[in-house]
């Protein structure tokens, strides 16, 4: 049985885009690592006390935790609007049953949110 190579369908890419990026609760070495395995560049900031104690190993404690701000701010204006549309009860318990309606009614939470700036 032969696959038709018009029909079979294409490996999904094995890193995202735009990288991973996520918050503190994800900067385990053990995170950041099967990242770096994978070659998908991460932002995720390091937190204060596993900085320190980084530092207090010294040269055994690895290099610092590559950290990008201003991808980081990106990130968290994109979560801050999530968070604001989840604010409309429609948009958080998504009632609707098709996605068309959904659609429109997280485009009417935006232009409310919009509109009260």
């Amino acid at each position: 049985m032969s696959v038709d190579s018009t029909t079979a369908r294409a490996r999904p890419p094995s890193q995202p885009a735009g990288g991973c990026q996520r918050d503190q609760a994800y900067s385990s070495r053990s995170n950041r690592s099967y990242l770096r395995r994978r070659k998908i560049s991460l932002t995720i900031p390091e937190p204060r006390d596993q900085r320190g104690n980084r530092r207090r190993r010294g040269s055994a404690g690895g290099r610092p935790a590559g950290f990008d701000k201003e991808r980081y701010k990106k990130r968290d204006v994109v979560e801050r609007a999530t968070n604001r549309l989840k604010n409309f009860r429609p948009v958080a318990t998504r009632y609707d049953k098709r996605a068309y309606i959904y659609l429109g009614t997280v485009t009417v939470a935006a232009l409310v949110i919009w509109l009260r700036r």
